[in-house]
């Protein structure tokens, strides 16, 4: 693993891999769900966090958050180790999408948006016209339901809201956590293209969680494939996606590879 330097709150991280764990346990009450993570993300590249369910995924992203506190190991988002500093993250490029997408019902489209820009002088009014320009040009069905409460969006539409809160704060690092739940196909996989585009775009790294396996591997560049808390296989999508028969051993227990 490489050295980190320290770095503070305000400062600019400038290294290549923004996200970095080293046997990493993390758990609730000090008690592990998982054991020696060692996962890796660069700036510009997507990673799939897979698994079956109450494998470790969701308990790995709140981690990296911010949200739970590490119970072993080393972690490091953007040169720091996230500890129990989630606003500190948020405000350093880290946003998070939660399974259950963390909107607030009575708010409008608007309004959410506009919790979702930086504050303070030196950003004027920058942070609006990104968040405008992400609207406009990757979700537009958002620009005609600006004044609408939340509550009374479709699913979809609220996906879509909570991606674009997300990236309308130019995150360096963003972890989304089941992109696709409760949604049509054709959505879930408009969205993740959207991801990958901007990905490229702006250099943002992205680290994903997703019950549909070939759906996140079609926009990833690696994978890694939790069980019971451990990794039990890794690598390149292209080698995941091609070898269908270790993916689905992997799930079911069959192998342990590294």
């Amino acid at each position: 693993m490489k050295r980190w330097r320290a770095a503070g709150r305000d400062t600019p991280f400038d290294g290549r891999t923004v996200v970095e764990t080293s046997q990493l346990g993390a758990g609730y009450a000090g008690m592990p769900v998982v054991r020696q993570l060692d996962l890796r993300v660069d700036r510009g590249e997507i990673v799939a966090l897979l698994g079956p369910n109450g494998a470790g995924k969701t308990t790995t992203l709140m981690t990296l958050a911010g949200l739970l506190p590490p119970v072993g190991g080393e972690a490091r988002i953007l040169g720091s180790p996230p500890g129990r500093r989630a606003h500190l993250l948020a405000r350093r490029g880290v946003a998070l999408v939660p399974e259950d997408r963390g909107l607030f019902p009575g708010l409008t489209v608007a309004e959410h948006l506009r919790l979702a820009r930086p504050a303070g002088p030196a950003d004027g009014d920058t942070g609006g016209r990104y968040a405008a320009s992400v609207v406009e040009e990757h979700f537009p069905e958002l620009g005609r339901l600006m004044h609408r409460a939340c509550g009374l969006l479709s699913g979809g539409e609220q996906q879509m809201l909570a991606v674009c809160r997300a990236l309308a704060t130019r995150p360096a690092v963003l972890m989304v956590d089941e992109m696709s739940l409760g949604l049509a196909p054709k959505i879930a996989e408009r969205l993740l293209s959207v991801l990958k585009r901007i990905s490229a775009d702006q250099d943002m790294a992205v680290l994903l969680v997703e019950q549909h396996v070939h759906m996140a591997l079609d926009v990833a560049d690696r994978g890694y494939v939790l069980s019971h808390g451990d990794v039990v296989l890794q690598g390149d999508a292209s080698y995941l996606r091609e070898n269908r028969a270790v993916l689905a051993s992997a799930y079911l227990g069959g192998v342990a590879l590294s």
